[in-house]
């Protein structure tokens, strides 16, 4: 169940399961964590923009859009979160826990990395 945290709304880890089973193009999920972290364990599908470059991609983001944060905890992701609403977004979501709390499916890998050239990096390559 939803909850609200400094402003944040925290999606639980209920929430995002049924979130990614919809199949739907929104929320867009990103994990903001670091290269190493992605490649041990991520969500699939989920890609990567790792919170120290989410600064260079603001004018990328879709403000129209709705966002849910991943980070390993929860508290990067909450930073980004709270950044992004400063920064005038107002759809800006955070998973509470983090991959600490998952309990679904992982891959491992750079399945999806964001670069700044836009360049995907799919499964390493």
């Amino acid at each position: 169940m939803s909850f609200e945290e400094e402003g944040i709304v925290q999606v639980d880890q209920e929430e995002l399961r049924q979130l990614l089973a919809t199949g739907a193009k929104e929320p867009i999920l990103v994990d903001v964590r670091e290269l190493d972290e992605y490649a041990e364990a991520h969500i699939p599908g989920v890609p990567l923009i790792p919170m120290n470059t989410i600064p260079s991609f603001l004018d990328d983001f879709d403000r129209n859009a709705s966002y849910v944060f991943i980070c390993r905890s929860g508290k990067r992701s909450q930073n980004v979160a709270r950044y992004l609403k400063e920064q005038g977004m107002t759809n800006v979501r955070n998973f509470a826990g983090g991959m600490l709390s998952w309990q679904g499916e992982v891959k491992d890998g750079l399945e999806w990395v964001v670069k700044h050239t836009d360049e995907l990096y799919e499964d390493g390559k």
